[in-house]
């Protein structure tokens, strides 16, 4: 039912030791058999499971294969486990690969025509995918066949080649990177969102038992609020503290010992990192809070540009402890509070904001706004 056809790809291979990170690790090879096989089995995302639901049972009841699907959303959320219940749903196999794994159109001519009738195929970071490979995808997609050029120079000539009828799930962690041609000829596109606390109580709760680890109900709390809405990172902290219960207690995980483990591991109460915090710090001690350009923070917390950019940055804007103005990074005031610090009495013309204004916004305020822009990116 479900075959592999590459050596997973990561976006960002210099953050992939984070423990706090929803990118796929080497270490997280067990998550394969924690993935729930059916619709039922899969916790949130309801708005999402509800309309495959829908879409699914309306392509099994005409006997034709399923509109094309792209789920697009921050990682960790559940993309390729969605592609994976599709298929069983569907009572179909599952062949996957990724966009940077198609070098050339070849590749991807390859995998099309090994294809079965009402196949799923799945391509993760789709948006990563050669302009050459996807020009050849567009009429695979619109009328299963592909074009082949065959000989080269005058003697040159294009054979048409037909494709049994199949599904395309594509997944992206950078919808807005995608070309509008290939956007447009997905029938289903749907946003993946983060997690609440509940539901991700649910999936480790699931996963506890699968993986049979004693836990506590407010242990189950604790790591599902500091898992920044992503089951990737609960499932991946479940682990790590299955590691302290059995070192440090009697194998089962109490909300002491998962207090203890997270201190250990420094996640903070917001799922904020070591580095997360060190770079909030920065930002408030050496340069008053901002306005800071990205390049001066890079060289005053030793990281990279890039790993700030894509790694770090994101999750800060989004729960409103981070802005963007035309000036630079600023730290919010819900940032200094995570602090414990007091921001300047001048601060507010920092943030580009009235003193009116100011007291009417909330951290929710800033965490919208955030998480608007990074939508936007």
């Amino acid at each position: 039912m479900f075959e592999s056809m590459f050596t997973d790809h990561d976006d960002i291979e210099y953050a992939a030791d984070r423990l706090t990170d929803g990118i796929y690790q080497t270490n997280d090879g067990d998550e394969f058999h924690l993935r729930p096989r059916t619709l039922a089995e899969y916790c949130g995302q309801t708005r999402v499971k509800e309309n495959l639901r829908i879409f699914i049972a309306a392509a099994l009841s005409r006997g034709e294969p399923l509109d094309h699907v792209l789920l697009y959303g921050p990682p960790g959320l559940g993309k390729t486990t969605l592609s994976g219940i599709i298929a069983n749903e569907l009572g179909v196999n599952l062949k996957v690969t990724s966009g940077p794994a198609i070098e050339k159109a070849g590749d991807l001519a390859a995998i099309l025509t090994n294809l079965q009738e009402k196949d799923v195929l799945f391509i993760d970071e789709i948006h990563r995918l050669n302009r050459s490979v996807e020009e050849v995808l567009y009429p695979a997609m619109e009328d299963y066949a592909i074009d082949i050029i065959i000989g080269k120079g005058p003697g040159a000539r294009s054979v048409r080649l037909d494709l049994p009828p199949f599904t395309l799930v594509g997944a992206t962690t950078r919808a807005g990177l995608l070309t509008a041609p290939l956007r447009d000829r997905f029938g289903v596109i749907s946003r993946l969102q983060l997690y609440e606390p509940e539901e991700l109580v649910q999936i480790l709760r699931r996963d506890a038992g699968v993986l049979g680890i004693g836990i506590e109900s407010a242990a189950l709390t604790t790591i599902a609020r500091r898992s920044r809405g992503t089951p990737r990172i609960a499932i991946r902290l479940l682990k790590r503290l299955r590691d302290f219960a059995q070192v440090e207690g009697d194998g089962t995980i109490t909300n002491a010992i998962a207090e203890y483990g997270l201190q250990a591991l420094q996640v903070d109460e917001r799922g904020l990192d070591g580095v997360d915090l060190r770079i909030m710090a920065a930002m408030a001690d050496m340069f008053g809070g901002g306005p800071v350009g990205l390049e001066t923070l890079a060289a005053s917390t030793g990281e990279d540009t890039s790993t700030i950019e894509d790694v770090y940055e994101p999750f800060l804007m989004r729960i409103g402890f981070l802005m963007k103005t035309p000036r630079g990074r600023v730290l919010t005031p819900a940032g200094w509070q995570h602090l414990g610090k007091v921001p300047p009495d001048d601060y507010d013309h920092k943030l580009g904001i009235s003193d009116q204004q100011r007291r009417q916004l909330s951290f929710q305020d800033f965490a919208t706004e955030a998480e608007q822009e990074w939508d936007d990116d």
